[in-house]
């Protein structure tokens, strides 16, 4: 039976396994499901969803590739006992005290996990679109970029591109392939373009090919994708970082005061 084009702008057009599973990924990611919780049994979840245990199966697998759910065949299957991790973004403008790590790795390791940052390349490439824009800079004109693979209990968490304008740059260890102690808001301090701003534009994308190998996402989940322009006190803006996590892994915190 062919089914009105009216009626059908309402359905949702995705396998029925892959509409459980957004549904149970919903409730995992915001709760409902708590960390260490067992997920409903097959039965439980053929009676609310009207599906087969092969459909309900291929759900909970789709949760299970994703990480958001762990367990063996015959044996109850879990919510992951780590959710989503909560990122504070304020923290990564502050610089890190003399011979500390960058705060951002700093964090992690109270939470008990180990972190850790691999530089992937420091070239000097074309500046285009957003970060153009953000820097203040004619379409292709040149600028240092930083990229870097962050890592939490080794697995890949955030893919990070860091782009500096050339005067800031050159002569500076932001120009060498090695990292840098304390991070990038420790030294920007030391060249004497101390950050005192940020402003982050975060959007959900399909992941690039780039972003899906390193990240090594298990489907077509979406990515948290955030473009930081960090200004010094004088207003200039002096880096441009775009900051592509998992979506399904990680959530974006950010704190507001009303204004006076």
């Amino acid at each position: 039976m062919t089914v009105p084009a009216s009626e059908a702008e309402g359905l949702d057009p995705r396998p029925l396994h892959a509409r459980i599973a957004a549904d149970l990924r919903d409730e995992i990611m915001s709760g409902d499901l708590a960390a260490g919780a067992k997920l409903p049994s097959t039965a439980q979840l053929k009676d609310r969803f009207d599906a087969s245990n092969a459909t309900i199966q291929k759900a909970v697998q789709l949760l299970k590739d994703e990480g958001l759910a762990v367990g063996r065949a015959g044996a109850a299957v879990t919510v992951r006992e780590k959710r989503q991790r909560t990122v504070r973004p304020t923290a990564s403008l502050t610089p890190a005290a003399e011979g500390s790590a960058y705060p951002w790795l700093s964090k992690v390791s109270e939470e008990q996990s180990s972190a850790r940052s691999t530089l992937l390349a420091v070239e000097e490439v074309g500046a285009f679109g957003d970060i153009a824009a953000a820097l203040g800079r004619p379409e292709g004109s040149p600028v240092v970029c930083r990229r870097q693979l962050i890592s939490i209990d080794d697995e890949p968490a955030e893919l990070v591109h860091s782009y500096y304008p050339p005067e800031i740059a050159r002569g500076t260890v932001l120009e060498v392939p090695r990292r840098i102690r304390g991070g990038t808001p420790t030294l920007l301090a030391e060249l004497g373009f101390r950050p005192r701003r940020s402003v982050d534009r975060v959007s959900a994308r399909v992941a690039t090919q780039e972003q899906y190998t390193a990240l090594r996402l298990p489907g077509d989940l979406p990515v948290l994708r955030t473009l930081r322009t960090v200004y010094d006190e004088d207003d200039r803006p002096v880096e441009a970082t775009v900051m592509v996590k998992a979506g399904h892994l990680y959530e974006l915190q950010y704190e507001f005061a009303p204004e006076a």
